[in-house]
């Protein structure tokens, strides 16, 4: 069974991307963090086997956190989700350590991006608005 940690400030679109999710056979989600703090004690507490991270939250931000995360465990991976993926955003999830990004809006993108994690590539959706 793959462990999975999602990480996202809104409830409705945690909602949704839990059930995306776990409508996989092998995929649970373990844990859920509204912002990057809670997000680290949760990942502490559950050792998920991959992290879907959201951006922009409140008290700590999603590159803060995946800073912090994949500092001490490199080896598990984390996918970003925002809005509006862009190229400055790509580069700034790369430096933080993500192995993707993805919009979040886009259902399939996001499994396909945790499938492609979960083998031990990389996803950073080529489609970006004018940045």
């Amino acid at each position: 069974m793959v462990r999975i940690l999602l990480v996202e400030d809104n409830a409705m679109m945690r909602a949704h991307l839990r059930s995306a999710l776990e409508k996989q056979d092998e995929w649970k989600v373990v844990g859920e963090a509204e912002d990057g703090r809670r997000a680290i004690e949760q990942w502490r507490k559950y050792v998920p086997n991959l992290t879907v991270m959201d951006f922009v939250m409140p008290v700590m931000d999603g590159l803060e956190a995946t800073r912090n995360l994949t500092k001490g465990h490199p080896e598990v991976p984390v996918l970003m989700v925002t809005i509006d993926p862009s190229r400055q955003l790509e580069a700034e999830a790369k430096k933080a350590g993500a192995k993707g990004l993805c919009q979040k809006a886009d259902v399939r993108s996001v499994l396909k991006a945790v499938e492609v994690l979960l083998k031990g590539g990389t996803y950073f959706q080529r489609e970006f608005a004018a940045a």
